[in-house]
This record gives C-alpha cells, structure tokens and sequence, in this order.
C-alpha cells in the first residue's frame, strides 16, 4: 500500500521528534510518496528552525543524512491541478501539492499537520492521523 507523505513527518522522523518511532512503523515496508515540492519544504522547514535557534547548521545536515536514506518516491504533481485545489480550499499551493499527489494515487496522506489534515477531509482524502 502507498502512503502519501508530507513535510511535518518527515521532519518528524529526521528530527527525532516525539512520533518519530510510531511514524516509522506506520510507514516501513509502504511505498512512500511526495510531490517534487517536499525537497522544497523539508529547505524551508530547516531556514524556520534555523529563525526560532531550534536546529544548528550541523544538526540540520547530520538531519538531512537521514533523509537521504527515507525510500521516497517523488512525483510530479499538474500545477493546474494545485492551483485548482489552493483556490477551492483557501490553501498555499505547497499544501495543495500533497493533497493532488494523495488524489493522483488514490494514497491515504499521513500528516502531523492538522490544516493540511481539515483541508485534505474537504477533497474526501483518506488521512492517517497521528495526534500531536
């Protein structure tokens, strides 16, 4: 069974974050997917620690280490078809990225985001969620 994955469990799993464990069991021997935009957020998550003094330089490339390894497969997401789900749903594009690739896949989305979760329910995606 696929699992569409976003940003936060990523970040989660690399971090070392409280769900980390369970997110590795939900996930390990699924087929992973993410939109191309994830390498794109999973940047932006790290500038954001790097803002709030979360995470140092180092601690986010020995982070990215462990990325490198997660069995991704990265798909190509119509931006027609983000741009038709961000103005339905009031939502940034990036977000809309995930929730296309869960529609193209017919994959549950597994998130700790819980916008992304109330406007992935409103295009009638299948959710996995992990309670923060």
């Amino acid at each position: 069974m696929s699992l569409v994955v976003d940003t936060s469990v990523i970040i989660a799993v690399i971090t070392k974050e409280e769900h980390r464990d369970r997110l590795i069991q939900l996930t390990k021997g699924r087929e992973l997917l993410a939109p191309l935009a994830l390498h794109w957020k999973i940047g932006n998550a790290f500038s954001a620690m790097f803002k709030r003094k979360q995470v140092t330089l180092s601690e986010s490339l020995a982070a990215l280490k462990y990325y490198d390894q997660i069995p991704i497969r990265l798909c190509e997401i119509e931006l027609k078809t983000a741009i038709e789900i961000s103005h339905r749903l009031g939502i940034y594009a990036y977000d809309a990225y995930f929730i296309a690739c869960a529609i193209k896949f017919n994959a549950p989305l597994v998130s700790l985001d819980r916008g992304l979760v109330a406007a992935a329910k409103r295009c009638r995606v299948k959710i996995i969620e992990i309670t923060q």
